[in-house]
């Protein structure tokens, strides 16, 4: 074979210099609604829905509840996360769908209205409040029935609180329930060892007003381990095994009690399927999964679906210009990447999710987030025009779901019933 001239040889470096080129170049990622989003934007428009608003699919919540029941029922009791699911019809739906009572507040604002407003519920708190706000809790006392003493349990996780809890209780002549936090693996908090336990269970023997009712083990966190080497196999059974044996020394302590009678909480929404009632817990949290955010796109939770979708107003569209002084950074944007040829602009903006309908949007890299107008870039096949809607997945339920007034409930092509939420709250 004859060798190439250098001629040649540049030519040909030339030619598969430009077909590397050709092939990084991104392609075109946009589409037209899918006919889900376009029928959800129908509905919107047809009632009246003319800002930013959080949407719930109504059947795919139904679906989603019927999925958590049927792994839990007859093996495990189920306690709906309340800041997950901030919103009093919300939970009431899923409460009927899922045949529980119990829930997990994390706030004292919450923990009054829904007592006063729910007096039916079974309550643990999902932290340890300064005891301030339990103080505060018990001199502005329910007038709707509720029962502290039989139906909260306060969270303890170290003796230092509990003595404050057995002080408060002393002050107010009022029985508690005391579930103790316990660290699986976690390390946010909680009961470290069996050593720093067997003070709070004297502490707990030695006050008449305080009961134990439980522990509470969090070990969502093993879903984030990496699947490298075994590690997130080997931080589950860590956690499984920290539960047993914390669950063992309480029942071989003076505060033994049957299991039945007791609140043995673990879990949360990445994890409540790694429990099946075999294990030293009787009951696992769920919120989030409930609607199924993308930060709970995970292996375990495959079969969920997305039942919350931010919808907001499409105000202006357009070719994409950048602003003044680097409008040719957005024409040459444009030339290489057809997905930042044409800018939209949506009413709000800037909250914790990513577009997902229609296909191919994207924030501008260059002008960046706003919480106003925020620019969304793509290639023009989505088509939009003002007043259409953009839907986003938020990545997280919990504070997202308050941000937009009412929930609008999405079922069978229409808009049928819009859910006040609970106020903005820590």
């Amino acid at each position: 074979m004859p060798l190439l001239t250098r001629r040649q040889f540049i030519g040909t470096a030339s030619v598969a210099a430009a077909a590397g080129m050709v092939a990084l170049r991104p392609t075109d990622h946009g589409a037209p609604y899918e006919p889900y989003f376009a029928t959800l934007n129908q509905a919107l428009k047809a009632a009246g829905i003319g800002m930013p608003a959080l949407v719930i699919d109504r059947a795919r919540l139904h679906a989603n509840a019927a999925h958590v029941h049927a792994h839990v029922q007859s093996r495990l009791h189920l306690r709906l996360v309340n800041k997950s699911l901030a919103c009093l019809p919300l939970l009431d739906e899923l409460s009927k769908l899922t045949g529980t009572q119990r829930q997990m507040v994390f706030n004292l604002p919450y923990l009054q209205l829904l007592t006063e407003q729910r007096p039916q519920s079974d309550v643990l708190m999902g932290k340890p409040l300064p005891v301030a706000a339990a103080a505060r809790f018990y001199a502005q006392p329910t007038t709707s029935g509720f029962d502290a003493s039989r139906q909260l349990q306060w969270l303890i996780d170290t003796p230092e609180r509990l003595q404050q809890y057995r002080d408060l209780a002393r002050a107010h002549k009022q029985p508690m329930l005391v579930n103790i936090e316990i660290d699986v693996g976690l390390h946010r908090g909680g009961v470290p060892d069996l050593d720093v336990m067997k003070t709070m269970v004297q502490l707990i023997a030695e006050e008449p007003l305080l009961r134990w009712s439980g522990l509470m083990g969090y070990d969502a966190h093993t879903e984030k381990i990496p699947e490298i080497g075994g590690l997130r196999e080997q931080s589950r059974a860590h956690a499984k095994q920290a539960y047993q044996r914390f669950a063992a020394f309480m029942q071989a302590s003076p505060l033994k009690a049957a299991r039945d009678t007791l609140t043995l909480n673990t879990a949360g929404s990445p994890s409540f399927k790694l429990h099946d009632g075999n294990g030293a817990a009787n009951e696992v949290s769920v919120g989030s999964a409930m609607v199924k955010p993308t930060d709970f796109d995970t292996p375990l939770l495959t079969d969920m679906l997305a039942a919350a979708f931010i919808a907001t107003p499409v105000l202006k569209t357009g070719r994409f210009v950048a602003p003044d002084g680097v409008e040719p950074l957005s024409a040459a944007a444009g030339l290489w990447d057809t997905n930042q040829r044409q800018s939209l602009f949506i009413h709000g903006g800037h909250w914790l999710a990513r577009p997902e309908a229609p296909a191919g949007l994207s924030p501008s890299g260059l002008i960046g987030l706003s919480s106003n107008q925020q620019i969304l870039l793509g290639s023009g096949k989505q088509a939009l025009r003002p007043d259409d809607f953009v839907f986003l997945r938020p990545t997280q339920s919990e504070a997202v779901l308050q941000q937009f007034g009412d929930i609008a409930v999405y079922e069978k092509g229409r808009i049928t019933e819009m859910w006040p939420v609970f106020p903005a709250q820590a």
